[in-house]
């Protein structure tokens, strides 16, 4: 299994788990996440939902072998689906990162409503070096939260970033040590257990309707 998923006190865990191929996503892994959202979304119990990597990679981005084979042709690829179902997500999505976080593993951070990191976390978005553009909004996002001038060191020259630059752009929340982020996503994820549900999806939708009405 490359993506794991459980439930348990309240939270819906999505694991990715390739690490022999540095967590790179493929579309089957897309789609398996993407479902497991939507599953999410559907269980009343569930009041938050956690994403992680592995201890040493959260991932390398798309596998691009695969990528080359199933490019994405239409909003039905599993890539849009798993996208649209993370960033439309009801409930609180949490993400945990340790190692690198490439391309789509940075810009799904964005769509997160909190991102917690190790200090040995490394970040990029490398997609004009490839020949594409920034995807999934994140072209509106890293300026809304880091200022044009940095955002274009990142976007348009593709320089990585630190644990600690994430941090000053605000695409992470905080900065732990590599072996307490985890668990730490898993506490704050848990926090949830004991708030109205209707007042933390109101106050999440209420929150992303700006930026929303900008896309």
């Amino acid at each position: 299994m490359t993506i794991r998923t459980h439930t348990a006190d309240g939270v819906a865990t999505i694991e990715i788990a390739r690490p022999e191929k540095k967590n790179a996503l493929t579309v089957a892994m897309y789609q398996q996440m993407a479902d497991a959202i939507g599953a999410a979304h559907d269980d009343a119990a569930v009041r938050a939902i956690l994403i992680h990597g592995q201890p040493d990679i959260f991932t390398a981005g798309n596998d691009l072998e695969d990528f080359m084979k199933n490019p994405p042709a239409d909003e039905r690829a599993p890539v849009f689906q798993f996208m649209a179902a993370l960033g439309y997500a009801e409930k609180p999505v949490i993400a945990a990162v340790n190692g690198a976080a490439v391309g789509i593993g940075t810009t799904m951070l964005l769509h997160c409503d909190f991102a917690y990191c190790a200090d040995n976390a490394m970040f990029s978005m490398p997609f004009v070096s490839l020949g594409l553009c920034s995807e999934f909004a994140s072209s509106l996002l890293v300026p809304l939260n880091a200022g044009y001038h940095k955002a274009a060191e990142k976007l348009l020259l593709g320089e990585p970033m630190s644990a600690e630059e994430a941090l000053e752009m605000r695409i992470v929340n905080r900065i732990l040590p590599p072996g307490e982020v985890l668990d730490y996503a898993r506490r704050q994820a848990l926090r949830f257990n004991n708030l109205p549900p209707t007042s933390v999806r109101e106050t999440k939708r209420l929150m992303k309707a700006g930026w929303r009405s900008l896309t």
